[in-house]
């Protein structure tokens, strides 16, 4: 779609109703009143802030619903108890609105930011986008933080007036650098999108955004835990040896002595996650002391929102233990080698033969860089999609 034909305008401040969200914002905190807007100006719901209202039309996309059948770690099929994307989304997003709210900050933008972080993802986890990226090298190879705001911005056709979702530039922002600062060379969707409307790559995000990424430290961490444990990868007699999460496995012990394995790990889990979002808010709160505005935080020069040093150093020994005992567990990474094929077949199939592509996507390749639109493809397939897919190009069945 034609990008000089926006709705009601240029890019600029929100116009219409703003409703600001339950709780009291604090001076640091992102306000919906004081937000640059969105690319396309439209007028603003009666009964939502913006944040709110973005959050929504991520809930709405067909990204978001596609992450149910993306794998976290195991494959989609191996297990109704496994996270997948989807889960972790909803569990990210929680725990991003519980800091902001007992921060003061935007609740709304957190579990925005929380519920779009992971949009961008491949099928097969980081093994499928290890695959895509290595085989997409020659177009500029694949980075999901970048798809995922090509998602939010180009790939999403949900309304008539423009492509994408419309979001707001804060909830942009948080979508692109939650995880800091980006650096050059930037990735080919993040540097386009760039030059249309500044992001202010440069700088910290706003308080919400560093908050989400925290919870999405916290989830995945204690989570993994959880399903490794049920997946028999690791075993409670080692898991208490391991940093961080063996104290609260002896703590567990001492204070109710043999469970069946889902109480315990649900008291396992509880404890440890205690443990993580109390230090990230003592610490957090500690660095907003004298920052007076969201303005501030950007420009603090680091993060404001983070773990403690010794607690940090405790979580990547943990993190370690999990590379060890879980994502390089033969189980798992036989699987994903596996998968790795798929991603990688069917990106050579589709870029030498466009025909083998669904009608739209295959005129959408006949009119631009067919590797862009089979790497487009690709990135959104869900796991058992590209099995299928899998199946019709090569007229073969894989077993992961």
């Amino acid at each position: 779609m034609a990008e000089t034909n926006p709705a009601s305008g240029p890019p600029g401040r929100l116009l219409g109703s703003i409703i600001s969200p339950p709780g009291a914002h604090a001076p640091y905190a992102t306000r919906p009143a004081d937000s640059r807007g969105r690319f396309y100006v439209e007028p603003e719901s009666a009964t939502r802030s913006c944040y709110s209202r973005d959050r929504d039309r991520i809930i709405h996309s067909s990204a978001f619903r596609r992450l149910k059948h993306k794998t976290q770690v195991f494959v989609q099929h191996e297990g109704d108890y496994y996270r997948t994307r989807l889960t972790h989304s909803l569990e990210v997003a929680q725990l991003a609105r519980s800091l902001a709210r007992t921060l003061c900050a935007d609740e709304d933008l957190a579990e925005t930011v929380a519920l779009a972080h992971d949009l961008g993802h491949t099928p097969f986890g980081h093994a499928g986008e290890e695959a895509l990226d290595a085989v997409t090298k020659d177009i500029g190879g694949f980075d999901h933080n970048a798809h995922a705001l090509r998602l939010v911005t180009k790939l999403e056709h949900r309304y008539a007036d423009f492509d994408g979702l419309n979001l707001t530039w804060e909830t942009l922002e948080g979508l692109v650098k939650h995880n800091g600062p980006l650096k050059e060379p930037l990735p080919g969707p993040i540097a386009s999108f760039d030059k249309r409307w500044p992001l202010e790559l440069s700088s910290w995000p706003g308080l919400e955004a560093q908050l989400a990424a925290l919870a999405d430290d916290i989830a995945y961490v204690s989570h993994d835990i959880d399903d490794g444990l049920r997946a028999g990868l690791f075993t409670m007699a080692e898991l208490i040896h391991a940093p961080l999460a063996g104290s609260h496995v002896q703590g567990v012990l001492e204070r109710h002595g043999e469970l069946e394995l889902s109480r315990f790990i649900g008291e396992l889990i509880r404890t440890l996650m205690s443990e993580l979002l109390e230090d990230v808010l003592l610490t957090t709160r500690a660095n907003l002391q004298g920052l007076a505005s969201a303005a501030a935080v950007r420009h603090a020069g680091a993060a404001t929102a983070h773990f403690s040093a010794p607690l940090l150093e405790r979580l990547k020994a943990l993190k370690a233990f999990q590379m060890q005992n879980m994502y390089r567990h033969p189980r798992v990474t036989s699987s994903m080698t596996r998968a790795q094929a798929v991603v990688t077949d069917l990106y050579e199939a589709f870029v030498a033969d466009p025909g083998l592509l669904p009608q739209d996507w295959g005129k959408s390749a006949r009119d631009s860089e067919p590797g862009t639109v089979a790497r487009d493809y690709i990135a959104g397939m869900t796991d058992r999609y590209a099995l299928a897919e899998y199946s019709r190009v090569f007229r073969t069945e894989i077993q992961l």
